[in-house]
């Protein structure tokens, strides 16, 4: 055949790429008990689905003879592929080159990737580990020129940004990530890291050479810093458990935001009443309770088990924030945790509701509130960390909403902070251990009749007898009376009554699926 020798340096150049970063560089790797990004990539993907883009882009090296010897490939790895018999873009910095610092053809495959999730609309999958830019750039010849991008270039973080209300983002960190890879990682709405990783803006010899710190990477931003601050959502035991909630995330979402979720088959019977609800919260007000077990109450059982997944537990944790289906419908679910601050609203619990419900009106998942709010936090590090602004601003966001809303006050509904758990004609359900006022009595009574209760002979009792008269006005039962709420309900009827309201309002969008846009907000 006349392409015969053409052809066979192809698929020497194929076979050389594939190497990566050789065998010695890869041994090295697996010694720290990391897969290489291509062991990944068939690990996450359905078997067999990988249509890998750019093989061919790098180094050749020739010899005196111009026969090909050997091939630096770009270290990143880039393709199409399928999760579950779905479509997805997916791409990773291999370590076994430089570290996963970018060389210029890797460079070029990584700001590729959210180009062909933008192109063909489907959901973008980042496995990450890698440093940003060396020092000298993405190359130390400086012998040639033009140095540097056009001026008309678009820049690199153009697609970054514009994937993020388009289609579903999901990443993870997988070892050591630092700069501009660290900088792709946060953008996704959904984040996963290994308890070898660490997220770095950069690493530990900058760090003491710029401020005199001696850190490890683990300290900088290993697990314990970044779950808490926010930077990644969720912990994973091991690279196969990072790639199974990969998975679970995308199995609620749509490919984009064109589209909604899918329903999937449900055998879990909406009328499901399960007896505990009836007694999980306490008559004591001052006793804590589990608010998950009444979320995966009431939420589809899959197989017996909770489709409840969780996302971000330890960054604002009075705040709990996830997925699950409602009668095979993805929906989100946000709801309080007693058992920090008494579920107040924290700044950082502010935030994290304010990207959920962005995330929710992105990608249309009907929101599921748990209410048990008793107000913002209060005191000097709250006023510090700016509450208040950050609270409105989650308020505006739940305000703009234009998804379905369900509330369910199971608890506590006090003061300002309350309005961030009752979205735009939100169908409201009351149980009759619901508390709703400008303040918890406790509080409000000491501060409103200070001078009556420090005045009686008895302070104490009387502070009892104040509580308890005022307790009678924060009792659900005049809020049913006055319509306030649509329903007042037996605890055991949440399920029946959500999966009904959900059919409904489910079937009354009319209007096709389109992106989601704010305006600004405080």
């Amino acid at each position: 055949m006349f392409w015969n020798e053409e052809i066979n340096e192809i698929k020497k150049r194929d076979t050389l790429s594939k190497k990566q970063g050789g065998e010695e560089s890869v041994k090295k790797h697996h010694e720290k008990g990391r897969l290489t990004i291509r062991e990944r990539i068939d690990c996450l993907l359905d078997s067999e689905t990988f249509d890998e883009l750019g093989v061919g882009a790098g180094v050749p090296v020739f010899d005196d003879n111009n026969e090909l010897i050997d091939f630096q490939p770009a270290n990143f790895v880039l393709g199409f592929g399928e999760v579950a018999a779905r479509k997805v873009i997916i791409g990773g910095e291999d370590f076994t080159l430089k570290g996963g610092s970018p060389n210029p053809a890797g460079l070029r495959k990584s700001v590729y990737a959210e180009q062909l999730a933008l192109q063909y609309k489907i959901p973008l999958v980042r496995l990450h580990e890698g440093g940003g830019g060396a020092v000298g750039g993405t190359s130390q010849n400086k012998n040639h020129r033009p140095l540097g991008e056009p001026v008309f270039n678009m820049s690199r973080f153009y697609s970054l940004a514009q994937t993020l209300g388009v289609v579903p983002v999901v990443t993870a960190a997988l070892g050591p990530v630092a700069g501009l890879p660290a900088s792709r990682l946060v953008a996704s709405h959904f984040s996963v890291m290994t308890k070898n990783a660490a997220v770095l803006i950069a690493g530990p010899q900058v760090v003491k050479r710029a401020l005199g710190k001696d850190l490890s990477k683990e300290q900088l931003g290993g697990p314990e810093v970044h779950l808490k601050s926010g930077v990644i959502n969720n912990l994973a035991e091991n690279e196969e458990d990072a790639f199974n909630q990969i998975r679970t995330f995308l199995s609620f979402m749509p490919d984009n935001a064109w589209q909604r979720p899918k329903r999937i088959v449900c055998s879990d019977p909406a009328n499901r009443r399960d007896e505990e609800l009836a007694s999980i919260v306490p008559k004591n007000s001052r006793q804590p309770f589990q608010m998950r077990k009444i979320i995966r109450h009431v939420i589809d059982l899959e197989k017996e088990e909770t489709t409840f997944f969780e996302i971000g537990q330890k960054f604002g944790p009075s705040l709990i924030t996830g997925l699950g289906r409602m009668q095979g419908h993805s929906v989100g679910i946000i709801a309080n945790d007693c058992m920090y601050y008494a579920g107040a609203m924290t700044s950082s619990a502010a935030q994290k509701l304010r990207k959920f419900v962005d995330f929710c009106n992105s990608f249309h998942l009907p929101v599921l509130s748990f209410v048990d709010e008793p107000g913002f936090m209060i005191g000097p590090d709250s006023e510090s960390a700016g509450t208040i602004r950050f609270g409105t601003e989650a308020i505006s966001a739940v305000m703009q909403s234009r998804v379905p809303w369900a509330s369910i006050q199971v608890n506590k509904a006090f003061g300002v902070a309350a309005q961030a758990h009752f979205g735009p004609q939100a169908y409201v359900l009351s149980w009759p251990s619901a508390k709703t006022g400008a303040l918890p009595v406790e509080g409000g009574v000491a501060v409103a009749f200070s001078r009556e209760i420090a005045a009686s002979p008895n302070p104490e009792q009387r502070q009892r007898e104040l509580e308890d008269l005022l307790a009678t006005s924060q009792s659900p039962f005049p809020k049913s009376e006055g319509f306030s709420v649509h329903e007042l309900i037996d605890p055991r009827e949440t399920r029946p009554k959500l999966a009904a309201w959900l059919d409904l309002a489910i079937g009354s969008q009319t209007e096709p699926a389109k992106p989601f846009f704010a305006t600004m907000r405080p």
